[in-house]
């Protein structure tokens, strides 16, 4: 296959045979899917399946995230022509992989939405099949969470983000995107000792005992140092990655809800993500991406790049 095939497809989200390999389809033009990948509800013989959580209703400033997974298709159009750059395979021609859509649900019944995703992330791990997820806000993490553990067990969590989310919050009701991680901890369904959170730089003093790696200690380390105390962290325990996307500056991450001033570089973050190579991830899942505030895409650029990492580094140990 070639660009010259570039002549022929079109609409590869329906009308490609098969789960694997590249796409050369226009980038302009077509059936908008995650990387080309199929759109399949039957994930049988797929290896990991994308899913969107298209829900924003849990968000303390700006909204627009239940757009987020959208943008993030379109924005990937332009990457399933080549490997994934610096990763010295390709995913896409070695692993199966689909793109599910997204969940469903009554959007004026937002307390339902977390057990919706709990159930919807634990039918495609039932499926046999990993499972990235496009939000979405940051509280549709606690159902994948929840899903993740239930097969896992507890889990380790990598989160890239400004904040912490773990401002304490005992209603088991409410749902909101800066205390679903405390939840997932009271739960015991993250270990926070043998979890990191990276780029943190708004203040919460209750750490709940999560290991910060803050924005200022990335600019000062390095993130291949930084990577690499992840990895010392988190060890050969189940992980799950989770990455916020105003863990990014918003010079280059402006589409956002919260965001916040000093943050990571993209640079910085792609270096960060392929240094972790290695570690036993399970699942992983990108959020906060607000398309109406970003008019350039660039939020959802680096959006669609961060999901294609995870794939390669849930491919990397299983190769």
């Amino acid at each position: 296959m070639s660009l010259e095939d570039a002549k022929t497809q079109i609409d590869h989200a329906f009308t490609r045979k098969d789960f694997k390999g590249p796409s050369f389809e226009n980038v302009f033009a077509g059936a908008a899917s995650f990387l080309r990948r199929k759109y399949s509800k039957d994930l049988s013989g797929v290896d990991i399946a994308v899913t969107g959580l298209p829900f924003d209703q849990a968000v303390t400033n700006r909204p627009g995230t239940r757009l987020g997974p959208r943008a993030i298709r379109e924005a990937s159009l332009l990457q399933p022509c080549d490997e994934p750059y610096g990763w010295g395979y390709d995913v896409l021609s070695e692993f199966a992989i689909a793109d599910y859509g997204d969940m469903a649900f009554d959007y004026a019944r937002p307390d339902q939405v977390p057990g919706l995703i709990e159930d919807h992330v634990a039918g495609i791990l039932a499926q046999g099949s990993a499972c990235v997820a496009l939000g979405g806000d940051h509280s549709v993490t606690h159902g994948c969470l929840r899903a993740h553990a239930e097969k896992h067990g507890p889990l380790s969590v990598i989160q890239f983000d400004a904040h912490t989310d773990t401002w304490a919050d005992d209603d088991a009701g409410r749902v909101d995107h800066g205390t679903f991680m405390y939840k997932a901890a009271k739960e015991g369904v993250v270990v926070p000792e043998r979890s990191a959170q990276i780029g943190i730089r708004t203040d919460n003093p209750d750490t709940i005992g999560f290991n910060i790696l803050d924005a200022r200690a990335v600019h000062r380390q390095g993130p291949e140092a930084i990577a690499q105390q992840i990895k010392d962290i988190v060890g050969d325990n189940p992980c799950y990655i989770t990455f916020d996307i105003d863990a990014l500056d918003p010079a280059y991450a402006p589409g956002t809800g919260t965001p916040v001033w000093g943050g990571l570089t993209s640079a910085q973050a792609a270096v960060m993500l392929r240094d972790l190579a290695g570690i036993y991830m399970v699942g992983g899942d990108v959020v906060e991406v607000s398309p109406p505030f970003d008019t350039t895409g660039a939020t959802a650029i680096a959006a669609a790049h961060v999901a294609t990492e995870l794939l390669c580094l849930w491919g990397w140990t299983r190769r």
